[in-house]
């Protein structure tokens, strides 16, 4: 089955939770690292390196203070690791030469620690060379919900992300959540004056900045998610890799809004698409 953008934005990966003595829980994961040829615009295929075969890997999403423990397993053809932003050990954090280091093909490990600061995050692979296994698309949503919780929402996950089709070093193809306007195609639904929330990661390789603009509102901005208190209301952001933002917004009017990079390039190249909004029952 295909990878689909619009499902992907509200899907999460809770793990498996079990009460661990003493109070809190144990959420446990499996990531499986392999090489697949996934769509990346219509008729449009990429040679990828993916984390559950998808690119981005599921959104892993926890408390604030649970005791996670994931499972890595590397099926792929070169060796690949998993480095979690956050705050743990430095034998947890996934790069070469300290813990378990580079997990070679057919081997595994175990990451263990304790979901801290609460925010939005990220995890990548670590191994070199970085750029080839960052754009290949080895990354994903890491979220860590504060313990008291957030208002209700409608949820959502964008990653920025690009594709060099060509591997001379520049991108052809530009997206949120990897296909190409595919929310021009397939607009996504909210509710009038319901509260929505972005998860917004940029994970462009060999551009340095990457931006969204939402057009016809402004929104709040919680740079990294660590503070309860926004930073920010605007309609325009600016992310450099590996940065992100959580994005609060209502739409007080119905209709179709478009969104997209403010960068013209990126936008010509498959970064746009629509909210639909309405006052239907979603």
């Amino acid at each position: 089955m295909g990878f689909d953008p619009s499902a992907y934005l509200t899907r999460f990966d809770w793990g498996r939770a079990r009460p661990l003595g003493g109070g809190g829980s144990l959420r446990e994961y499996q990531v499986v690292a392999y090489d697949r040829e996934i769509e990346i615009a219509p008729g449009v295929f990429f040679p990828a390196w993916t984390f559950n075969g998808t690119v981005p890997g599921p959104t892993l999403r926890a408390r604030e203070g649970d005791r996670l423990r994931i499972r890595f397993i590397n099926a792929g053809t070169h060796p690949h690791t998993m480095h979690f932003h956050g705050i743990h050990t430095a034998e947890m954090d996934g790069v070469p030469g300290i813990g378990a280091g580079e997990v070679a093909p057919g081997r595994s490990t175990v990451y263990e620690f304790r979901a801290e600061p609460f925010g939005l995050h990220l995890y990548h692979c670590h191994a070199v060379p970085l750029k080839r296994h960052i754009h290949k698309g080895l990354y994903g949503v890491f979220i860590i919900d504060p313990a008291g919780g957030r208002p209700p929402a409608r949820e959502l996950v964008m990653v920025l992300n690009a594709f060099d089709t060509n591997f001379d070093g520049e991108n052809e193809v530009y997206a949120v959540n990897t296909v190409a306007f595919h929310y021009m195609r397939h607009p996504i639904r909210v509710r009038r004056g319901e509260l929505v929330r972005i998860y917004l990661v940029n994970m462009t390789e060999f551009d340095p900045i990457n931006s969204i603009h939402i057009h016809a509102n402004f929104f709040h901005v919680y740079r990294t998610g660590t503070r309860l208190r926004t930073d920010e209301f605007t309609d325009t952001i600016m992310l450099a890799q590996g940065e992100r933002a959580i994005l609060e917004m209502r739409f007080p009017y119905r209709g179709r809004y478009m969104f997209h990079a403010h960068v013209s390039e990126f936008t010509e190249l498959g970064w746009m698409g629509f909210f639909e909004v309405t006052d239907d029952d979603l």
